[in-house]
């Protein structure tokens, strides 16, 4: 028997997540549920569903930036399912990388053409979760960082530098745009922040003289981590 196709429901209203259920299982879909945003980036990464249906309305975390964290690391459709159906709101939606946006109530025929539509568009590549420079490996969705095997512990600002250069390893990465990504538009001429959090990087991934300098400086433009693979 064909295996079905495994779609994450990310909805904290019970009775939404059950309607969906018997409506994609009846429609040969296998259902994954998670009632929060941090379950469901967790199930995103462990579960590898072939799609996405995102609620905006969270309790713990705006759906906007569940969005966002999942697209640091993967492409899997996602069609945004909410009460929330102002043009700013399906703007910000798809602008940050959302397939589709259907508001709620929803027509269950109309919901099942946009699923077949995301789906149809999605990149097969199995994702990538994991990143690897040498003896450097991050986890993204895990926020682990791992040196020779063992755990470095990262402060949420020092986890965002590696993350972001990791990314683009090997390539140089400027002062304004990781200041942009970390901090947002209002601190790209602050590049002591930088200059403070990728020394206390630099210390903590370098466990001892055998593991390689990973991050060079580039003055006055930025940082590159190297692709040591």
């Amino acid at each position: 028997m064909k295996d079905l196709r495994r779609v994450l429901v990310i909805d904290d209203e019970a009775p939404i997540r059950k309607l969906l259920r018997v409506t994609l299982e009846g429609n040969s879909y296998h259902v994954i549920e998670a009632h929060n945003a941090q379950q469901g980036i967790s199930m995103a990464a462990s579960e590898r569903p072939e799609l996405i249906l995102l609620d905006l309305g969270l309790p713990d975390k705006n759906g906007l930036e569940v969005l966002r964290e999942v697209r640091e690391w993967s492409q899997v459709p996602i069609v945004v399912l909410t009460v929330q159906d102002s043009d700013e709101d399906k703007i910000a939606a798809l602008d940050g990388g959302a397939d589709d946006y259907v508001t709620k109530p929803f027509s269950v025929p109309e919901l099942l053409v946009r699923m077949r539509v995301a789906l149809r568009h999605s990149v097969g590549a199995p994702e990538k979760t994991e990143f690897k420079s040498g003896p450097l490996v991050v986890d993204i969705p895990g926020h682990v960082v791992k040196v020779s095997g063992q755990e470095i512990k990262l402060t949420a600002t020092e986890f965002n530098i590696v993350k972001v250069l990791m990314k683009h390893k090997g390539k140089v990465v400027t002062h304004r745009m990781l200041l942009n990504e970390i901090w947002g538009p209002n601190s790209v001429e602050h590049t002591h922040y930088l200059r403070v959090y990728v020394g206390a990087v630099r210390k903590k991934i370098k466990l001892d003289e055998a593991t390689p300098e990973l991050i060079s400086t580039e003055a006055g433009v930025g940082y590159r981590l190297l692709d040591l693979d």
